[in-house]
């Protein structure tokens, strides 16, 4: 469904991230009983690194945040911080802090009083906890807020309490628990920009929860998708994006036409795939499987091409035009094919006047780059 030519192949960062991590999941594994909730879970974090475990309610990822942290033992496997194991270090030793998505502040505590209570405990000076304090409100932008209370502030300013009460004690890493997801659209989108910024000026690494796709987009160096206590794929945001390996991937990190099929032919990283609509070609990222295996094509909806169906369009799915939805910036095609009655395939393209050719009924042709085209092993 066109030219071979593209991008070159993306170079994961956990090829540079497993020569000499700072934290390493190796093989981890959890019971809660008879359930197993994490399954040969294996991570390894750089120093410096923005690293993000996404997935869905129930897939893990707040285990394995809390293993980290110390809050839960393991059952199976080593993490090692730094070349120590740290199995047996309690959770006060352990080299990083912990932001909860309730914040967690002392309420009867001022601003300052909250930030500092860290070095209180450890017995540091007076003189210097209100040094430290007044530095860490100017780095997280509360530098007039110190002698406010947790119930005078904004949930975003609060949230930067939290944070500077985690990185006052200058710990190797910051653990971040969905800590915006009780924030609204717009804070939370201040929030994410706030949030990469001073883990880029602190210079640490941070290990950031979520189960928002967007956000871990717009945050991550690197992502790790959990499902099911284990890990589904990671890599780059522009590489689970562009290249996801599995029908899970595809429909978890945004949105993708899916076509299914069985791998008729192989050459190289490309593969031809025999569907009910024809033969379809698409880019595999990974070992391909066998030949005659079922397999899926996945297309993201803002990469297709439309045209008319009378021009000459080599290697073209020709589909009627179902549905056409204004959506803001976007306008949203929906489109079927006789071939595919159960599938509703879908087309962006941006609200600028260039679809308002478009009308129900009308029959288009669907092409798309091979580099376009993800090759996905159901299960694999």
């Amino acid at each position: 469904m066109a030219a071979t030519n593209g991008p070159p192949p993306f170079q994961s960062m956990c090829e540079t991230t497993r020569v000499q991590p700072l934290l390493h999941l190796e093989n981890i594994s959890k019971r809660y009983g008879s359930v197993r909730v994490l399954d040969g879970i294996d991570i390894a974090v750089a120093d410096n690194e923005f690293l993000t475990i996404l997935g869905p309610s129930g897939s893990g990822k707040t285990t394995i945040l809390r293993i980290i942290g110390g809050f839960e033992s393991i059952d199976g496997g080593r993490l090692m911080f730094d070349g120590r194991d740290l199995a047996a270090v309690p959770i006060n030793r352990r080299p990083f802090n912990t932001v909860f998505q309730d914040y967690a502040l002392f309420h009867h505590m001022s601003v300052a009083e909250n930030i500092g209570y860290g070095l209180k405990v450890r017995g540091r000076p007076k003189a210097e906890i209100a040094t430290r304090v007044a530095d860490v409100l100017e780095t997280v932008g509360l530098g007039a807020f110190g002698a406010r209370y947790p119930a005078q502030l904004s949930g975003g300013q609060r949230q930067r309490v939290a944070l500077a009460r985690a990185i006052i004690c200058e710990p190797r890493m910051i653990l971040l628990d969905e800590p915006l997801s009780a924030l609204d659209v717009d804070l939370r989108a201040q929030m994410q920009r706030f949030l990469k910024s001073l883990q880029r000026r602190l210079g640490i690494a941070f290990v950031f929860i979520t189960h928002d796709q967007e956000e871990a987009i717009a945050l991550s160096d690197r992502i790790v998708v959990v499902n099911h206590g284990r890990i589904e794929q990671e890599g780059a945001p522009e590489q689970l994006y562009r290249r996801p390996r599995t029908p899970f991937i595809a429909a978890f990190l945004g949105e993708n036409n899916l076509l299914s099929g069985v791998l008729a032919a192989v050459d190289g990283q490309l593969g031809q795939v025999d569907t009910a609509a024809g033969r379809l070609v698409a880019t595999a990222d990974g070992p391909l499987p066998a030949l005659g295996q079922a397999v899926q094509v996945a297309v993201r909806p803002e990469h297709i091409t439309l045209s008319p169906a009378s021009a000459a369009t080599r290697d073209a799915l020709t589909a009627e035009v179902a549905d056409i939805r204004f959506l803001g910036a976007n306008i949203l095609i929906e489109l079927t094919h006789p071939a595919l009655p159960d599938t509703v395939l879908k087309v962006r393209r941006l609200a600028d006047g260039s679809a308002a050719d478009f009308r129900t009924g009308q029959k288009l042709n669907l092409s798309w780059a091979v580099h376009d085209a993800a090759l996905l092993v159901p299960g694999g």
